[in-house]
């Protein structure tokens, strides 16, 4: 299905760097604004609603209201040929979520990704979602989805920040090798240098595997570090979950080195 993700935007061309996204996807205009855009695939977060009526809404903690459901947003996505990442920030709002997803898999071919921090990672601070039970909740979602799974991280600017881990790597391995869906690992750009053995690693281990990078909004990172990944792993399972102005850059970089 990540393979399925490059086929339904780009036939010809098996270069996942290609993928344009667009991040926090959390309101009515930014929606209207994704989906009139270029972008390629739309990613967003969902919580519970803070008060009545509690039900599955986009927004990212600390907020907690917003001004569109998950099902407003998916009525709104249905219809264009966008793909869409949807990103948990509480297990609560798992369950209901899928009732209101499983509608959208079973009438469209787009792309589907389902993200969340299961696992402590470099210098994370947050709590990850239970493992278990996101996966246990996850298993009436249909086969054709994508797992995003990812390490909760940190990354402080002038520190020696710590990559992922040997322990790290073998633990999310264990976790996946059962798994019949594909598996993306959201990866961050400024901690892939001090990772890439681990990471290529990661990757050896199943062909159902890819790596999504992505930054924080802070962080700091140098392109050339992002050209080496394209040395070290295959450029069909390397998405780049960038901010339009930092993708823009690298894939002008990348498109010199094509």
């Amino acid at each position: 299905m990540c393979k399925h993700t490059l086929q339904f935007f780009l036939l010809e061309r098996r270069d996942a760097a290609l993928i344009r996204w667009a991040h926090a996807v959390n309101s009515r205009r930014k929606l209207v604004d994704a989906l009139t855009g270029p972008t390629h695939m739309l990613e967003a977060d969902i919580i519970l609603r803070g008060h009545d009526p509690t039900e599955p809404i986009m927004a990212h903690p600390p907020a907690t209201d917003s001004d569109i459901t998950l099902q407003q947003w998916l009525e709104g996505v249905r219809g264009h040929s966008k793909g869409i990442k949807l990103d948990f920030k509480s297990l609560d709002a798992v369950a209901p979520s899928l009732v209101l997803l499983k509608a959208v898999l079973d009438e469209c071919s787009c792309p589907v990704w389902i993200n969340a921090d299961v696992l402590p990672g470099p210098g994370g601070k947050n709590a990850p979602l239970d493992t278990q039970a996101f996966l246990a909740a996850l298993q009436n979602a249909s086969r054709h989805a994508v797992l995003s799974l990812g390490w909760t991280t940190w990354w402080t600017a002038g520190a020696d920040n710590p990559g992922y881990s040997w322990d790290m790597v073998h633990e999310m391995e264990q976790i996946c090798r059962n798994l019949s869906q594909s598996v993306t690992f959201p990866v961050r750009a400024a901690l892939l240098p001090q990772s890439l053995p681990q990471l290529k690693w990661l990757l050896q281990q199943s062909d159902r595997y890819t790596l999504t990078v992505w930054t924080g909004q802070n962080d700091t990172f140098r392109v050339e570090d992002l050209l080496q990944c394209r040395k070290e792993f295959d450029i069909s399972r390397i998405y780049y979950d960038l901010p339009e102005s930092q993708r823009e850059q690298i894939a002008a970089t990348l498109e010199d080195h094509h």
